[in-house]
């Protein structure tokens, strides 16, 4: 039987899954790693934490699936896209931390971008907004305060990438340099349009080509581990950012299909097909593989920055649980928030607001408020983040979407899914196997490698485990809806910054 290795690396964790030929998994292995927050809003991971762990659970997963690297016909690939990472050609050693996909530290750095005119030009090419989200900023700050830095990189002696660019780097013990479209379109320096890295915008953000990637398909072999990792060479295959991994897993293949990831942040895509839309409410559009693996396809896609993060925060920050799954019964003993609510903008507003100087904020607090009102207020922001999303998706799409599907650690959480469908209006499907986001990649990989042969047994393979039927009037949702979005603008403008605060 063929076994395809899929690297998941994450925000907080490193994961390696195996999965068989029937999308099953065979054996798993995951760590947590370090965090490191130098100043706020200030987000970074040690770029040999990410290798390392990454490194490591790959052959345990392998032990624990009793499969031999001799079996593994395809690695695969999927990961934390807009995380910003920088070392040397030689050496290999990072010349800084990791500056993770949270970090706010550009926020400023966008607000003059914005000031001097460049937002249309970067939104037309890129479909992206200037925010301290994307790698850009990012990588512009790290030449910009790294000493030597710049003059390095234009010497050709460092380079730039994104998570999925340094695990092929160290992979392939330096070897191979590359991304695919899913990583790239998501930098600011890559033009949707032409599909590859834009002149006009390297300039802009002063960033010489010599740092930047090959960029390559998501589907196909793109080079070979070294047979000293695992014991034998293995074609790295399939190659997908997070979120776009996910939509493959969930097999959102058509357009009009939507998927939700419900992790440290929530992420929505709705595939498009080949229409690239500009959305005209605070989206963005980015590319996913195709289905025939070669075709530029694309998606609309919404980015909630604060999800599981906001029970994450119940239990370190307020100490109201023990562990994150306790929280589901927390919220469940109380019949609804008592008028709380929570906007858990503690890294600012992503979609559809894209603030980045607004704060967390809880409203509607009385004496009688207690531990369970705030923690199912808290599972009632994630839902209310991504109902936003949804309702601008419908508008930029003009369609009606007839089932959400959905994945993540936090959809363990019932009383979230039934919270979610109720807003919605559309039912919620928890598939069975939910391990997507790495399920997707290792779907990309085997398709490239004749694990698999169509996209329509990748199709066959995906079964519903539990469908949530929505219960709340229509009228109800949009009065919820409407205090939601009354508490979001009260919550904007908090940060130091520019934004003024709002009454």
């Amino acid at each position: 039987m063929p076994f395809v290795l899929a690297f998941d690396q994450g925000t907080t964790s490193s994961r390696a899954i195996v999965f068989d030929e029937r999308g099953t998994v065979r054996g798993m292995a995951q760590t947590e790693f370090a965090q490191h927050f130098p100043q706020s809003g200030w987000v970074e991971h040690d770029a040999l934490d990410i290798w390392r762990t990454q490194r490591d659970v790959a052959g345990a997963a392998l032990e624990r699936a009793g499969v031999r690297a001799a079996d593994v016909t395809a690695l695969a690939i999927t990961n934390q896209r807009e995380t910003t990472l920088l070392w040397d050609r030689k050496t290999g050693v990072p010349l800084y931390h990791a500056i993770v996909w949270q970090d706010r530290r550009t926020a400023g750095y966008c607000e003059q971008l914005k000031r001097e005119g460049h937002e249309a030009q970067v939104r037309a090419k890129t479909h992206l907004v200037l925010d301290p989200y994307f790698s850009g900023t990012k990588l512009a700050w790290l030449l910009d305060n790294v000493p030597g830095a710049r003059a390095r990189a234009e010497r050709g002696e460092l380079a730039f990438g994104t998570v999925d660019s340094w695990l092929i780097w160290q992979l392939t013990g330096g070897a191979v340099h590359a991304t695919d479209h899913t990583n790239a379109c998501r930098t600011l320096l890559y033009n949707l349009h032409t599909g590859d890295w834009d002149d006009d915008l390297l300039a802009l953000f002063r960033i010489p080509r010599a740092l930047l990637p090959a960029i390559q398909r998501s589907r196909g072999v793109i080079a070979e581990c070294t047979a000293d990792l695992y014991g034998k060479s293995i074609p790295i295959a399939g190659v997908a950012g997070d979120q776009q991994a996910a939509l493959f897993g969930q097999a959102c293949l058509q357009p009009g299909m939507a998927k939700n990831t419900y992790g440290t942040g929530c992420f929505m895509l709705l595939h498009t097909g080949d229409r690239c839309i500009a959305s005209q409410h605070g989206l963005i559009s980015s590319r996913v593989a195709p289905t025939d693996g070669v075709s530029a396809q694309y998606c609309l896609e919404g980015s909630v920055f604060v999800a599981g993060a906001v029970v994450q925060w119940l239990r370190d920050g307020l100490g109201l649980i023990k562990s994150s799954a306790d929280v589901e019964a927390l919220a469940a003993s109380v019949k609804d928030t008592g008028g709380v609510y929570m906007v858990p903008a503690f890294t600012g507003l992503g979609a559809p607001h894209w603030d980045p100087y607004a704060r967390g904020s809880v409203f509607g607090l009385t004496r009688g408020t207690s531990a369970a009102h705030l923690a199912r207020a808290a599972l009632e922001s994630i839902a209310f983040q991504s109902a936003e999303v949804l309702l601008a998706m419908e508008s930029d799409a003009d369609l009606r979407l007839r089932e959400l599907r959905v994945d993540g650690g936090a959809t363990a959480n019932e009383l979230l899914l039934q919270f979610q469908a109720d807003l919605l209006g559309v039912p919620v499907v928890r598939p069975v196997v939910q391990e997507t986001t790495a399920l997707g990649a290792a779907y990309l990989a085997g398709l490239a490698t004749g694990v698999w042969q169509t996209t329509d047994e990748i199709a066959a393979l995906w079964q519903r485990d539990r469908e949530f039927t929505p219960g709340m009037s229509r009228d109800e949702a949009a009065d919820r809806m409407g205090r939601w979005r009354h508490a979001v603008e009260h919550a904007k403008g908090w940060g130091t910054g520019s934004a003024a605060l709002q009454p």
